[in-house]
């Protein structure tokens, strides 16, 4: 075990990268004008908060965020809420554009991104390197992963969970031996590989890698250089980098750290994985822990008024059944039931709002019928409206998911 001292040392020669520059095509429309990471998530979140918040509880103070497609609003986000650290003290959470100094495109692939970054990586003067996603919902510890690849004598360490067998062709499946080393690596397998005693279970990659800096920039180089590589950690660089270097695995979900241990992560990928990660916060015991005092979800939020249920005009009252509300709702006798709304949402009298996600300055009018939507930022839905009750008529003007959920898109204008 590590004592405090080595511990901080450890800490202070990380550099944590974000790749948070994602198209997030599959999220359409939510994200037609906003990254990924920062399409609005519980009510009150952004998706990269979580691992945002990761590092912060982590100790990890020195971040670079690589953004890329419609960062504006993301940078935004940044800035507002997460200028919190020190910069006289080397601490930091930067925004990196494509710049490109290695070239004349934009970022291609995981492995390119972060070549195209090389400079920023040598002048870091780290000894170490966490590569992380910005698009996903889960907590954890990097600190007890960092332990973990310097206990192994790594020079790269794998983020691993382990998913049922019949999900895990989505990801990069790995074969370790008793002592976590890598063994073998495949990625998106059709016939992925069980873990030994486990044949309904396997274990695969989160994306998440600690490597050793020199290394790390010498693959890269590497890579950059190969005309087959599609310039991607777990296509190109992993499958390789078994053959002549210590890799290990690091199993997410274990007893080491210090976050409860909710074994929680999704991809929020597409509208159905994103409503489903909703609805998850709602169930009686949420499968992810919010509420842990010392590692909670650092967001923007601003100044706002109490959120308040009253009665309608005609003193109609309404219901509020297991929903997340925040700072500004005001539900004025209407019936919310199982659903999470943002900031500054009102509900007129009379409406019906149930399994819905509505974000920030949301208006609905009375006797609306909202179920099984998620209506963006600043769309006023009038009286009477229907809107998840007739998929026919909902397919003429909005996005439905394979599972039906329906979206509208942010400042969407109804016609009468």
């Amino acid at each position: 075990m590590f004592g405090t001292g080595r511990i901080f040392i450890m800490l202070e020669n990380t550099l944590s990268i974000i790749l948070a520059g994602g198209v997030g095509s599959r999220l359409h429309p939510l994200t037609a004008d906003r990254a990924k990471p920062g399409v609005p998530f519980g009510g009150k979140y952004r998706i990269i908060d979580f691992t945002l918040s990761n590092c912060l509880h982590s100790g990890l103070r020195r971040v670079l965020v690589l953004t890329q497609y419609k960062s504006h609003s993301l940078q935004k986000h940044l800035r507002d809420g997460w200028s919190i650290f020190n910069p006289e003290l080397r601490e930091y959470i930067t925004m990196v554009p494509p710049q490109m100094r290695k070239g004349d495109s934009w970022y291609v692939g995981t492995a390119d991104a972060i070549y195209q970054n090389l400079y920023l990586l040598e002048r870091s003067g780290a000894e170490h390197v966490l590569i992380l996603s910005g698009d996903h919902i889960y907590r954890m510890d990097y600190q007890a992963m960092l332990q973990s690849h310097i206990e192994h004598g790594a020079d790269c360490t794998v983020g691993g969970m382990e998913v049922p067998l019949q999900e895990a062709s989505a990801f990069g499946v790995i074969t370790v031996d008793r002592e976590q080393r890598i063994i073998d690596f495949l990625e998106k397998p059709e016939n992925p590989v069980p873990m030994p005693g486990d044949p309904k279970s396997a274990l695969v990659s989160m994306g998440i890698y600690v490597f050793s800096l020199p290394l790390l920039c010498s693959l890269l180089e590497a890579d950059h250089e190969s005309a087959e590589s599609s310039h991607d950690f777990g296509k190109d660089i992993l499958p390789k980098l078994l053959h002549t270097h210590q890799v290990f695995a690091y199993r997410f979900g274990g007893q080491a750290g210090r976050v409860t241990c909710d074994r929680y992560w999704r991809d929020v990928g597409t509208i159905d994985a994103f409503f489903e990660a909703h609805m998850d916060l709602l169930q009686p015991q949420p499968p992810i822990n919010l509420y842990q005092k010392d590692w909670s979800i650092r967001t923007y939020e601003p100044q706002g008024p109490p959120a308040r249920m009253i009665p309608g005009p005609s003193g109609k009252q309404g219901e509020l059944m297991n929903s997340m509300l925040t700072s500004g709702n005001v539900i004025e006798g209407a019936n919310v039931r199982h659903s999470i709304l943002s900031p500054n949402v009102r509900i007129g009298e009379g409406a019906e709002v149930e399994r819905c996600i509505l974000f920030e300055g949301v208006t609905v009018g009375p006797d609306a019928v909202l179920k099984n939507c998620i209506i963006d930022k600043h769309v006023k839905v009038p009286a009477g409206a229907r809107i998840g009750c007739d998929p026919v008529l909902d397919a003429k003007r909005f996005t439905i998911s394979e599972r039906g959920v329906t979206v509208v898109p942010k400042m969407y204008q109804f016609t009468s």
